[in-house]
């Protein structure tokens, strides 16, 4: 049996931007409790006249 978890890490329009380096420190942190990424995915989310980017990670591990 499969447990799933999904991640994202976002470009946010007011405050930081994305940071390569704090998703790494989060999926080595996750990958420490036993969970391995299966896939990751770029969406661009429409917003008031700028869309923004998310970056999803879908995460598995054994249960």
């Amino acid at each position: 049996m499969k447990e799933y978890k999904v991640l994202t890490q976002k470009d946010k329009f007011w405050s930081q931007k994305f940071d390569p380096e704090m998703l790494e420190q989060a999926l080595n942190a996750y990958a420490e409790q036993g969970w391995r990424l299966v896939s990751c995915a770029t969406a661009d989310i429409p917003g008031l006249g700028v869309a923004r980017n998310e970056f999803i990670a879908v995460l598995e591990r054994d249960v």
